[in-house]
């Protein structure tokens, strides 16, 4: 199960990030190995938002299909958190190459990334080892 979180900073900001600088969404990602839910929600948001959790609830579940690419058909279930965090220093590592803060009322107005061969919206469909 892929895990996303809505991650909100001390200054009541949320973190969206972007591969393109264009498309922006929320950190996500799946397990490794044998990672308990905590473990991998904290690993994905330090390595695509480098930002270390420091509380987290759950917010619920989505489920979404796949429906182009190499993953077309595959059922998709994802839990959403919210996670209080704190900020590191922005070093990307992986794809993600953006991060930004933003008020609510103005997370509202960001266009959501999406790729091709993907269901619209912020679930991926196709993914690296640690995360997508």
């Amino acid at each position: 199960m892929a895990r996303a979180s809505i991650c909100v900073t001390a200054a009541n900001e949320m973190v969206l990030i972007s591969h393109d600088g264009e498309h922006w969404g929320f950190p996500a990602g799946r397990p490794e190995g044998t990672e308990t839910i905590e473990e991998t929600l904290r690993r994905e948001m330090l390595e695509e938002a480098c930002v270390t959790v420091i509380g987290s609830r759950l917010l619920g579940y989505s489920r979404s299909e796949c429906v182009r690419g190499h993953e077309s058909g595959l059922v998709l279930i994802r839990s959403y958190w919210r996670a209080e965090v704190r900020l590191q220093e922005w070093e990307p590592e992986f794809e993600i190459q953006h991060r930004r803060l933003v008020p609510e009322s103005e997370a509202k107005k960001i266009r959501p990334r999406s790729r091709p061969g993907r269901d619209p919206g912020l679930l991926p469909c196709s993914g690296r080892g640690s995360g997508r």
